[in-house]
């Protein structure tokens, strides 16, 4: 497979990834940041699939259950005809939370005629270390590894658990199910069950598709972006990944390759903001619930990341025995970069608070505990915003002066002292305004390269950076700013190749970055729409929603000549950033709407 043309499917527990021929090529369970039991992805001969094979007369087509996670693969050869929904359960149960087993299940739909395929089922559970053996029992079919540790998995199916171990041939007479599950079953599956289960799956993801606004421009782009962010959060806890892969590499071949099943606090937070816009408020409610548990210490410095169940220490470690996606080594679980320091995040994460406490007013839940937040993000930013950090690339030698760390600790006190008028603490307004505006001083003076005319992407740098087009977005610069449009054209002309952004140009601790990063264009395409250059910013945008998958679905990177799709898989950034630009894109064709019909 040349591109990422997988499609996703997840119950806010887990996600598997699917080929556009109908193979799980990654799969961890119970949770997403598990264990692999299906990673074909990261090495073809040992990873493990779970494979379905038919003769080269079918044809193979894939789209999604519109407005829901359910992926549809279809097998077509004459008259023979079936297709397999794919999915993992969600829904809710009769006074209960939300039934959401950590298991897959794939129910095979005839359609006509007496279609035949054959399975390949090779799970290779822990990563694919050590040998994972298969053994046929009365009611299921067990897979269990004990070279590492013991680890077990379950298949249930309808067909003959004989010939899916031995890749028989199936000739499918009526509808059927295979079930993958880490637990066994009390209540033996069924086809009935299977069926029963895939309808109110069905009818869950409706339902919370139905309470994402309808918009008049790029509405499917807009949903199909909206449901792979909620498949990218985490339910037990709030967390939201930033992706559900590891070690998809930024460019084949090359050593950037990071697990991403984590959460990083910016970019939970931007999906926050933007999903909570959506109108689902409930993922935000628990988003902020997370943020609350983690911060028991009122003078504990927040880390850039968390695991998804508030895990704080996240060893990096790399899977030798894996060859890596297309042959790009190393592959990585745990992520070092927890250890760094990205004074970014408190703005980021201030801004989603203040967006909930202006919607919900003081009504919200935990607004205390959220007030008590906010005054220890003042105390800390007051205390650190002129100190070097990381930046929001994570650089992994120096500590710079990042202009874009330096306008999100302006947005932390500018959006800390809204709060605090919402509230009525004058004392606290009074205090802090001095800050903010030492700080937007400070960006003024120093983050201001004459020469390039530009904001450059640290203090003293003529180097630019695509995160520096954020400071409109954040509201420190107006768009209409001098400084911001010549911003803009600048690294327009300088980062700019062939319609795709370069985070940056200049050399990192691996290199010349050799791929774009897809969440740089959209803040492009953001930009030229805010400073009036509308026409070029839609063109931009068009062109980019074209170098999405069959699925449009958009991972963390695009190739600048092939325009194939790289790194980790589906990429949270891309997909907020991607509604961002379409939303602006639709208000703006409904308001000139508006001015026609007044004008007639």
């Amino acid at each position: 497979m040349d591109n990422l043309d997988y499609g996703i499917i997840g119950n806010c527990r887990s996600a598997a990834l699917i080929s556009k021929t109908g193979n799980i090529e990654w799969c961890c369970l119970p949770e997403f940041d598990s264990p692999s039991i299906f990673a074909k992805l990261l090495d073809e001969e040992i990873g493990g699939s779970f494979e379905i094979n038919v003769d080269s007369s079918y044809v193979i087509t894939q789209k999604y259950e519109p407005f829901t996670t359910i992926l549809i693969t279809s097998f077509k050869s004459g008259e023979n005809h079936f297709e397999i929904h794919d999915f993992m359960p969600r829904y809710r149960k009769e006074g209960k939370k939300y039934h959401a087993p950590p298991e897959l299940v794939r129910y095979f739909k005839l359609i006509s005629g007496a279609p035949k395929f054959s399975v390949h089922y090779n799970p290779k559970l822990e990563y694919a270390v050590g040998k994972t053996e298969s053994f046929i029992k009365k009611d299921f079919v067990a897979s269990l590894t004990h070279d590492v540790k013991f680890d077990t998995i379950f298949l249930y199916t309808s067909f003959d658990k004989k010939t899916i171990i031995n890749s028989g041939e199936i000739t499918l007479k009526e509808d059927g199910y295979i079930l993958v599950g880490y637990n066994e079953k009390l209540l033996l599956p069924t086809t009935d069950r299977a069926y029963l289960d895939l309808q109110n799956t069905k009818v869950y993801w409706l339902n919370w598709s139905n309470l994402t606004p309808t918009y008049k421009k790029f509405n499917k782009e807009i949903s199909r972006s909206a449901l792979t962010l909620k498949l990218l959060s985490y339910d037990k806890t709030g967390a939201v990944l930033a992706a559900a892969t590891t070690s998809l590499p930024e460019t084949i071949g090359e050593v950037r390759n990071w697990d991403y099943r984590f959460c990083w606090i910016r970019d939970a937070s931007m999906v926050i903001k933007v999903v909570s816009e959506l109108g689902h408020k409930n993922v935000a409610k628990r988003y902020l619930q997370f943020i609350i548990d983690l911060i028991p210490d009122k003078a504990e410095k927040l880390q850039i990341m968390y695991g998804i169940n508030k895990e704080k220490k996240l060893t990096e470690v790399t899977l030798e025995h894996l060859a890596g996606y297309k042959g790009s080594k190393p592959v990585r679980i745990g992520n070092a970069a927890y250890h760094q320091k990205q004074n970014d995040i408190y703005g980021i994460l201030m801004d989603v608070i203040y967006e909930q406490m202006a919607k919900f007013s003081v009504d919200i839940e935990n607004g205390e505990d959220l007030w008590a937040i906010t005054k220890g993000i003042v105390w800390i930013v007051s205390n650190n915003w002129k100190d070097a950090d990381k930046g929001i690339w994570e650089f992994r030698t120096e500590d710079r002066h990042f202009t874009f760390s330096k306008v999100l600790c302006w947005t932390a006190l500018d959006r800390a002292i809204k709060v605090a008028e919402m509230l009525g603490k004058k004392h606290k307004i009074e205090k802090w305004e001095p800050i903010r505006a030492e700080i937007w001083q400070d960006i003024y003076d120093n983050a201001w390269n004459e020469e390039i005319g530009a904001y450059t992407q640290s203090y003293g740098s003529k180097e630019l950076d695509a995160s520096v087009l954020l400071m409109e977005s954040y509201g420190c610069v107006k768009a209409k700013d001098e400084r911001y449009i010549s911003t803009v054209h600048a690294i327009g002309k300088e980062l700019n190749n062939d319609g795709l952004l370069y985070r940056y140009k200049n050399e990192d601790d691996f290199g010349l970055p050799s791929s774009s990063f897809t969440v740089c264009t959209f803040w492009y395409i953001n930009s030229l729409f805010k400073i009036g250059e509308r026409k070029k910013a839609l063109e931009y945008f068009e062109r980019l929603l074209s170098y999405s998958n069959h699925l449009g679905l958009f991972s963390e990177d695009i190739d600048f000549k092939t325009k194939r799709l790289l790194g980790n898989f589906p990429q949270a950034y891309s997909h907020l950033a991607l509604i961002e630009c379409a939303i602006n894109f639709s208000k703006k064709e409904s308001e000139d709407q508006i001015l026609e019909n007044l004008r007639d």
